[in-house]
């Protein structure tokens, strides 16, 4: 209930704000039914910064007053204040009756609301079926499917990094003892609501439903604006959820001319693909089951796309045509004036403080925004949005993070395995269809304000193939994912124009709408064999291990184990010397430097050398599997039997831990 009454709180908090946001024009003009809007982003904006005010209680709390169950009381002061806050706003309502409420033009046809009910209800429905089928809780095991399980690895140590611990200055579970460069927000809102009580799967599922879902309400408002028609949001969502791509044709040519298809499509458990990493499912809707933060991001750009739409939407409503109207998105007063400056300040700190929600989605949304300014009157109000993000941006970086949060570098490419010119794009149509290549002659019959639209599309899409920012550039498919899924909502808007006209028109809509939604809804039937109750992964949740970690183990401490991805020892949420190198590794963490460290500590003959290297790395616990090996070494147990004591071993005698505060004695090592 305490969980629940947090989400609430945070969105009613979230309203207040949209008055902000959405002027009476935005929201009534713009919106049929403004209730899907407003709720929507009163979620994501009340969300984002009620939770930063928590942790930065929770922080102050724990590092300052040395409280070592800071959440209890950030909690209790943060709705507290929001209550009477909410009280006092809803007071001044009652007693002056010229204030707007909330709900004024909410609803202003009934029988199009009557319409969104349905398309938004059963899109809340799919997600929230989806993201718990693939990770779940049954009795004390906690279940993860085969295609996300590796990525929920890192996101529920850190959630339980929180909800088990006082991760405060935050750490990385994975590679502790050291600053965060990963973006934690939404796992620490996770983590909060497993600490008020809900499960950690129903925590995780909830706020990813809800973060996704509200995407999704907004990009089928915005496809409402577009197009005028509520068939476009209907379609932005298919289109979002299956996605665009050639692998599917191919993969049933080969199959057909082998006389095995059916066969195939019934026995295969894995993505199908023929480019680099794309049987991941790097480009379908798995990556939204494993990257719920990712759908918080997107709720945000969205927000604010729909709040700039009325710069573009000035601009396209000129009269002027061709190089003269183009001329006057440069060269006119309008493009260089002010409309709402202090909007713009609110959306730049929104988007600003979204920057440790999901990193991409940020930059994302400044790249698609950048596209949008060049054709937009006001363009000094998205300078000005831009200007904020970044500032709050590095303000957040310097906090969090030791050093350069990125390091930009010019890398040609992206993945593609063809770095000429048209293997890049042969690339990007393997990978999209016609999602993003289509647009171009799509342009060609669509009116000003969608073409302006396409071409901001592109943006995110040249920055992925040209800019690496971190070690891993595999990392740039969210700039594609994030272009993809704008690309839905003018798919959505297009197509429902060819089905509102003559039957070859219509035709042709379905055609269209066939190519780009077969491969993304065969990669929907993987998603479900590769995540049944044969394909998935267990951790049990309580287990003594997991007990004895949260009881004696603090987030000051420094555990050092076998490379462990998601098990017993990780769902703790304790500090790992060194879990599974990938996760850190793509962050930018120097796993290379800690792996030759840990090999040595485990192997060494020396108790001498053995203890050096404990102390210099700060570790007060090492844990000794059975047989382990750690990067294919054989790993030696009696040097650190003979150094340091023993305080825990399993039931089973399986794993061992040992206390590395200070050794037996000075001199301990063999005899």
């Amino acid at each position: 209930m305490a969980a629940i009454c947090y989400l609430l709180a945070a969105t009613l908090t979230g309203l207040e704000l949209t008055g902000i946001l959405f002027d009476d024009n935005t929201t009534r003009g713009g919106a049929v039914n403004g209730i899907w809007l407003r709720l929507s982003a009163a979620f994501g904006c009340g969300v984002l910064l009620m939770t930063w005010t928590l942790y930065l209680i929770a922080w102050f709390l724990h590092v300052q007053c040395k409280e070592q169950d800071p959440l209890l009381y950030a909690n209790i002061l943060v709705l507290g204040f929001t209550a009477v806050l909410l009280f006092i706003l809803w007071r001044r309502r009652a007693v002056r009756k010229s204030v707007p409420g909330w709900a004024d033009g909410w609803i202003r046809d009934k029988k199009l609301f009557a319409a969104e009910c349905v398309l938004y209800g059963l899109l809340f429905l799919f997600i929230a079926f989806t993201m718990s089928y693939v990770f779940h809780q049954t009795g004390n095991e906690l279940k993860s499917g085969f295609s996300v399980f590796g990525d929920y690895a890192p996101h529920t140590a850190m959630m339980r990094s929180f909800s088990r611990e006082a991760n405060y200055p935050t750490q990385y579970p994975h590679f502790g003892g050291q600053d965060v460069k990963y973006h934690f927000m939404f796992q620490f809102l996770v983590g909060n609501l497993e600490y008020l009580g809900l499960r950690l799967d129903v925590a995780y599922n909830l706020a990813g439903t809800l973060a996704l879902g509200a995407f999704l309400v907004m990009a089928g408002q915005i496809a409402l604006r577009l197009s005028g028609h509520f068939l476009s949001a209907v379609l932005t969502a298919l289109f979002f959820f299956f996605r665009s791509g050639t692998a599917f044709f191919r993969f049933a040519a080969e199959h057909l001319q082998a006389h095995d298809l059916l066969k195939t499509l019934a026995s295969n458990t894995a993505f199908i693909g023929y480019t680099d990493k794309e049987t991941w499912g790097l480009w379908n809707y798995n990556v939204y089951l494993n990257q719920r933060h990712l759908g918080f991001g997107l709720l945000l750009m969205a927000v604010l796309l729909w709040v700039f739409l009325d710069l573009l939407d000035s601009a396209c409503d000129s009269q002027s045509q061709g190089l003269q109207w183009l001329k006057e998105r440069f060269f006119s007063k309008t493009a260089w004036s002010f409309d709402r400056p202090e909007r713009a300040l609110l959306c730049g700190l929104v988007l600003g403080l979204a920057s440790f929600w999901n990193g991409a989605a940020v930059i994302g949304a400044l790249l698609i925004l950048f596209g949008i300014a060049i054709f937009a009157d006001h363009k000094p109000d998205l300078a000005l949005l831009a200007v904020v993000t970044v500032v709050f941006s590095v303000l957040q970086t310097k906090i969090f993070i030791r050093g350069d949060a990125v390091s930009a570098s010019f890398y040609w490419g992206f993945i593609s395995m063809d770095k000429s010119f048209g293997g890049v794009w042969w690339y990007l149509i393997q990978i999209t269809g016609i999602s993003l290549v289509g647009l171009l002659p799509a342009a060609i019959l669509a009116r000003r304000r969608e073409r302006c639209l396409i071409a901001a599309v592109f943006i995110p899409v040249l920055f992925s193939f040209t800019i690496s920012l971190t070690p891993d550039v595999t990392v740039n498919h969210k700039y594609i994912m994030i272009a993809m899924a704008v690309a839905a909502v003018l798919w959505g808007v297009f197509l429902t124009t060819l089905l509102r006209g003559r039957w070859y028109t219509r035709l042709l809509a379905v055609v269209l709408a066939v190519l780009m939604t077969a491969t993304g809804l065969y990669d929907f039937v993987v998603i479900i064999k590769d995540n049944d109750k044969n394909h998935r992964t267990t951790v049990i949740m309580d287990s003594p291990l997991t007990a004895w970690l949260n009881a004696h183990l603090t987030a000051e401490d420094l555990i050092l184990t076998p490379e462990y991805a998601m098990n017993e020892v990780s769902i703790s949420g304790v500090m790992m010397y060194l879990g599974w190198p990938y996760y850190a590794w793509s962050a930018g963490y120097d796993t290379y430097g800690r792996s030759a460290k840990a090999i040595e500590m485990y192997t060494t003959d020396s108790s001498e050398r053995l203890q050096e290297l404990v102390s210099e790395e700060r570790i007060n616990y090492i844990l000794y599997e059975d047989n382990m090996t750690l990067e294919e070494h054989d790993c030696r147990e009696d040097v650190i039997k003979a150094t340091y004591p023993q305080v825990y071993v399993t039931e089973d005698g399986r794993i061992r831990i040992y206390e590395a505060r200070k050794p037996l004695h000075r001199d301990a090592g063999l005899q």
